[in-house]
């Protein structure tokens, strides 16, 4: 094998990594708000993946059989409807059951792990259990080679620029906008918050909405590079929660970086050994970090 060869290889892995790298990367943005900034450890957080991701799935059906001639656009429509739907059932998961134990850490999780799996049961009953795929427009398919022998699938870059899209609007959001600014006021001082005049109940929803329909875009990304099941979101939950904890539970910034990090090292390690190991190496690399800079890689430096 030569040098070129090995090159190529080793981009293509990377590129793969990167993939790998959009979907944590969105399903830890949503997470890092609803943990991050709310403190809720929420257990479903992969399922609202799944609703974005058969969204994507029950779309590509509908249209092919009704509307086939609009196969070709029907793609960014719905990712948007994913996201509306995801975000609905967020934000009625919170008014339901979630604003009932704030403050209460172990009983969200509990609360949350019931919801999945009561949801898991629900795509059983009503999509069914096997896994499916949706059918994807033609330019969304092949790849491009920028050099002989070195292959960039067009999904991927796609993916990536989704991506990159959400990562700017949601770091744009919490900075300039009124939500951001609500976010940020009641993460710092929520009595003070309350005393300003801001509905903080009201907020938390949003929040906790916008997390959930995040994860339904990154399920939408993920029908780009894998088939959805009933459990394909909780197969991301655990990686997920990696992010946010590795990056700082707090730091948009840090779960970037920490997203990056966590896919690079397992895509690459996957090409020398097996998935499983490859795995294990990630998480005792974090594991090891983690003893030496427990609050993670970007700390928060806000006033409780």
């Amino acid at each position: 094998m030569t040098v070129s060869e090995m090159m190529n290889i080793g981009l293509m892995q990377g590129f793969a990594g990167l993939s790998l790298f959009a979907v944590l990367l969105l399903m830890g943005l949503g997470l890092a708000i609803i943990f991050g900034q709310m403190g809720v450890i929420n257990m479903a957080h992969g399922e609202f993946m799944t609703i974005g991701a058969y969204t994507i799935y029950l779309s590509s059906v509908l249209v092919g059989k009704l509307a086939p001639a609009f196969m070709p656009y029907y793609f960014p429509f719905a990712i948007l409807l994913g996201f509306a739907i995801a975000f609905a059932a967020g934000w009625f998961v919170e008014w339901a059951l979630i604003r009932h134990l704030y403050k209460r850490p172990l009983d969200t999780l509990l609360a949350t792990w019931g919801v999945s799996l009561a949801i898991q049961q629900a795509f059983r009953t009503f999509i069914g259990p096997k896994e499916v795929s949706p059918t994807l427009p033609d330019w969304l398919l092949g790849s491009w080679a920028p050099s002989p022998g070195l292959d960039i699938p067009i999904n991927g870059m796609f993916v990536l620029g989704l991506t990159a899209v959400v990562t700017g609007a949601v770091l744009l959001a919490l900075s300039k906008s009124r939500w951001g600014l609500r976010v940020r006021a009641t993460v710092s001082n929520r009595v003070m918050a309350n005393a300003t005049g801001i509905d903080t109940k009201k907020t938390d929803r949003l929040t906790f909405a916008i997390g959930c329909g995040i994860a339904g875009i990154a399920g939408a990304a993920f029908t780009t590079i894998g088939s959805t099941g009933p459990t394909s979101g909780s197969l991301y939950i655990v990686d997920a929660f990696l992010v946010v904890t590795f990056g700082g539970a707090a730091s948009l910034l840090g779960t970037v970086v920490s997203a990056f990090g966590i896919a690079q090292t397992q895509s690459i390690s996957e090409f020398f050994m097996a998935g499983s190991m490859a795995k294990m190496l990630t998480l005792s690399l974090i594991v090891l970090i983690l003893m030496m800079r427990p609050q993670g890689l970007f700390a928060s430096k806000v006033r409780r």
